[in-house]
């Protein structure tokens, strides 16, 4: 049991620092937004420097394809529209269990809005127990909970493609929702057999979804990535071309004359320069992964739908089609209105797909009673797992 009185001193001591790094942002911010107004006056020769120096940097930078200050105002879609969403929940392995197995169960939502259609919000589990499940992803350095990670993501989207395509409608709206990045950063880490078990799922999974021309989008809540305000860097380098290999070698990035604004977050700063209902400018990434993407590049942008900045993250053919993008824009913030400030298809994807501590219990309940009709003998967990459950503390 947690001793609260111990961490009351503590606790003073982070509000102290919490207070003194508020000032601090707030003085950066101050300088941030001069620098992104003579970045917004600079930007084509900002735009040739990133070109030409991309592979010299030592951030990830992504390159803005619209007009800094083209900062447009969204209203939310009134009309009848579809959204689909999906998101995923696991129960991981146990040494400690009657089994060594790991379940996924994939959250499926479909609401039909203005239009008389019952929603669509059920749930598909699947079970993973086979060798090639629990033990193949071990040659490539990955531990069977993060192989299981993966597999979630990957199950995530097939679900949310093969659902939106069988509910598209011809006369109306519709949005594939995601909840989080579609630029899987985790991917990068994983070797190129794993990835090839992953990726390609992924990307047949979007075919799809762009050959019936239905948009994408992924919602990052709370966002911390800081490939807007990098660009912003490249206004800040004294040297005629950028390159930090060469001039900067010698120093921490963090000590660079580029550095003045970090850790300055996206969000942090399209807070100060959004009003409630607007979007930002779209901006291409740039991440490594995407090298792996092919057509699917993807593009973000931030918007203010009032509560947060929330980073929106769409595939070429949603992004650079402008109906599409207006439309998933739209649909997008009048589903946080709904939801008070979080999209209700997203957080009703979430409540169809989590698995609680009684269906985990339940789950391997089952499992006990199947595994004793097989005929299996001495079905019990550890006795570590046991004296857990039957603590007397």
């Amino acid at each position: 049991m947690l001793d609260v009185q111990k961490l009351m001193g503590q606790m003073q001591g982070m509000s102290e620092q919490l207070q003194k790094e508020a000032k601090q942002l707030t003085v950066k911010l101050d300088r941030a937004e001069t620098i992104f107004h003579q970045a917004a006056a600079n930007q084509d020769h900002l735009w040739q420097n990133s070109q030409q120096s991309r592979d010299r940097l030592a951030f990830n930078c992504a390159e803005p394809v619209e007009p800094l200050d083209a900062i447009q105002a969204i209203a939310p879609i009134s009309t009848p529209h579809i959204v689909i969403a999906t998101d995923g929940s696991q129960i991981a392995p146990s040494r400690h269990e009657i089994a060594y197995c790991y379940l996924i169960n994939i959250g499926r939502v479909a609401i039909y809005y203005n239009s008389g259609i019952y929603p669509l919000l059920d749930n598909v589990p699947e079970v993973f127990y086979r060798p090639e499940d629990l033990y193949k992803a071990r040659q490539w350095g990955i531990q069977t909970e993060e192989w299981m990670t993966l597999k979630r993501t990957v199950a995530e989207t097939v679900a949310l493609a093969n659902l939106a395509v069988e509910t598209r409608s011809p006369s109306l709206p519709i949005l594939a929702f995601t909840d989080g990045a579609l630029i899987h950063w985790e991917l990068d880490e994983v070797p190129l057999e794993g990835r090839a078990q992953l990726l390609p799922d992924i990307l047949e999974a979007w075919d799809l979804l762009k050959a019936q021309k239905i948009p994408l989008a992924g919602y990052i809540s709370a966002p911390r990535a800081a490939e807007a305000t990098n660009f912003l860097r490249l206004e800040l380098c004294p040297f005629e071309r950028p390159d930090c290999h060469i001039h900067c070698s010698e120093q921490i990035l963090d000590a660079a004359p580029c550095s003045q604004l970090q850790p300055l977050r996206d969000g942090t700063l399209w807070n100060r320069l959004l009003k409630v209902g607007e979007c930002s400018p779209l901006w291409k990434s740039h991440a490594r992964i995407l090298q792996e993407y092919g057509e699917h590049q993807i593009y973000f942008c931030y918007l203010h739908v009032g509560t947060e900045i929330a980073r929106i993250e769409m595939p070429a053919w949603t992004a650079l089609d402008r109906e599409l993008r207006s439309q998933a824009l739209q649909i997008i913030l009048s589903q946080v209105q709904k939801g008070y400030g979080y999209p209700v298809a997203l957080a009703e994807a979430h409540n169809q797909a989590v698995v609680t501590g009684s269906d985990r219990r339940r789950f391997f309940t089952i499992l006990e009673q199947q595994m004793v009709k097989s005929g299996l003998r001495n079905v019990t967990t550890s006795y570590k797992e046991s004296r857990k459950r039957n603590s007397i503390a």
